[in-house]
């Protein structure tokens, strides 16, 4: 990466990220004027905004337009030198086959082993470990959501009170369980994915469901016996609302409370103990990404997924669509050639998915993207697989299962942020880091999520929303090896609970949003 922000802040300052690149990205804020002349002598032949492409050289029509070293499009039309670059100039690429990837190519990854680092975590009894100590209430439809947000409030209200050590009482509301073909075979990534969920790790082993009655979902098929542990001589605890000993509205409510009483019992009764950072379960995700993204924020969260992985812990990253032009990348960081198969057979079916929808990779780039200088789902690629870091891709997870290993993992999910992060939970996670350009206040109830702003205007503006500005990378004040270590010791901070994310704080908390590919009837 070449940048020359070490110039005076008023002066033209741009980055290019490989030094084949035809096109480098404006750094001033709000852009620079026709007439600038860079520090290098190129002459702006027009208004490039904040984060946009100019061009280096002239590009003649059909040429390769590179960022990355890697074509993110081809030109329309003869494009000059100092000029902005957009995506209304470029023709995207197509998208690469699926076929003769290199498979486990990757040069052997020698990093030494990181020692030594621990936070203060819940460990319970299946040996995950927690960074919060909450009691979830899962729900099998959304006709109970209503009732549960009640109950909820009352619990916070009349019960939290005598159990300091619990941190939270959360519904898992979602929109599933009813007016759906459940005996779809699709029908099994919904399902699993709430099952998996409710054993979320911050949730400390302890199971409570509330169902209507007549819903599709009922509770044993959403937690079949076996599914989870429960305690000695207990069956699966369950509030159905239209059981006949309800009369009115506030006996469900206190049938609610009274359920929730033992589960906060033994959760008061957990203390927190010192862990090793092998056990942070940490998804990585972006949302309101910008040509930042792939040269600050997700750069440094890569460093800092490097150095979980040294440290033995686990990261997920995820958005197919986001990371299908990188293909190549990740079937050759792949630990084996079966993990290498498994990445290129959850593309291959998201390819199908989109396919069905009449919609393409392309359909995933946002105006907001486009607006914070991003051309096209190729560009935006390139800089969200960056998050993954360099360490081998050990483990591929399809959407709803649940990790069974350490070390650097794919979770196939959908971009939507919202529903990676819902499959994430479902994964095993404990701890979430979102990155950012646009600026977006995203936030879960179910554990921490930790913010990255890829520019130090959003940082400012979001002062009590990012938790951490790697716009200072792009400002020449930080290095993606700072900002790396920052995040890192930031985690385990906030995973032992002596520091709350902006998002905690605020308790913003975004809704689940279950990925459900079968029929809706």
């Amino acid at each position: 990466m070449s940048l020359n922000p070490s110039s005076p802040p008023d002066s033209p300052r741009s980055i290019r990220m490989h030094a084949a690149d035809n096109v480098a990205i404006v750094v001033n804020d709000g852009g620079l004027p026709a007439g600038t002349v860079m520090p290098d002598g190129l002459t702006l032949v027009g208004r490039v905004p904040q984060g946009h492409k100019v061009a280096l050289t002239a590009i003649a029509k059909d040429a390769a337009v590179l960022r990355y070293n890697v074509p993110i499009g081809y030109a329309l039309k003869d494009i000059p030198a100092g000029a902005w670059v957009h995506e209304r100039l470029l023709h995207m690429p197509d998208a690469r086959t699926l076929d003769n990837l290199p498979k486990a190519t990757a040069p052997a990854w020698n990093a030494e082993p990181l020692t030594g680092y621990t936070f203060e975590g819940y460990r319970n009894a299946d040996g995950s470990v927690g960074t919060r100590n909450i009691l979830a209430i899962t729900t099998t439809v959304q006709c109970v959501a209503g009732v549960v947000d009640f109950a909820v409030q009352r619990i916070k209200e009349q019960l939290l009170p005598r159990y300091p050590n619990v941190d939270d009482v959360i519904g898992l509301e979602h929109s599933y369980g009813c007016g759906v073909a459940i005996d779809a075979p699709d029908a099994i990534i919904p399902i699993r994915t709430l099952r998996n969920i409710s054993k979320n790790p911050n949730f400390g082993g302890e199971v409570m469901v509330v169902s209507l009655g007549c819903e599709k979902l009922q509770p044993e098929r959403l937690l079949p016996p076996g599914s989870i542990p429960l305690q000695a001589n207990e069956a699966l605890d369950v509030v159905c609302l239209q059981a006949d000993k309800h009369v009115g509205f506030m006996s469900m409510i206190d049938s609610v409370l009274a359920s929730a009483v033992p589960h906060l019992e033994r959760l008061n009764a957990r203390r927190r103990e010192t862990i090793p950072a092998s056990e942070l379960v940490v998804g990585v995700q972006c949302g309101g990404s910008d040509a930042f993204s792939g040269v600050t924020a997700n750069p440094a969260v890569g460093y800092c997924t490097d150095l979980l992985v040294r440290a033995g812990a686990t990261v997920m990253f995820s958005e197919t669509t986001e990371v299908r032009d990188a293909i190549e990348q990740m079937t050759a960081r792949a630990t084996t050639p079966e993990i290498a198969d498994a990445i290129a057979r959850e593309m291959a079916w998201y390819d199908a998915y989109l396919g069905r929808g009449q919609a393409d990779r392309s359909a995933n780039t946002t105006p907001g993207n486009k607006a914070g200088g991003l051309s096209n789902i190729v560009e935006k690629a390139m800089g969200s697989i960056i998050k993954s870091g360099t360490a081998p891709i050990s483990g591929v997870l399809s959407p709803g299962e649940k990790l069974q290993h350490k070390g650097l993992h794919y979770a196939a999910t959908p971009a939507s942020d919202f529903i990676c992060g819902t499959l994430q939970l479902a994964a095993g996670m404990n701890l979430h880091v979102f990155t950012t350009g646009r600026g977006t206040p995203y936030g879960l109830a179910e554990v921490p999520v930790i913010k990255v702003a890829t520019r130090t205007d959003l940082a400012r503006r979001w002062h009590d929303l990012m938790d951490v500005n790697a716009g200072r990378i792009a400002d020449g004040e930080a290095t993606i090896e700072d900002t790396g270590w920052e995040l890192f010791h930031l985690m385990l901070e906030v995973a032992s609970g002596r520091k709350k994310t902006w998002a905690e704080h605020w308790k913003l908390h975004n809704s689940l949003v279950l990925f459900n590919p079968a029929p809706i009837t």
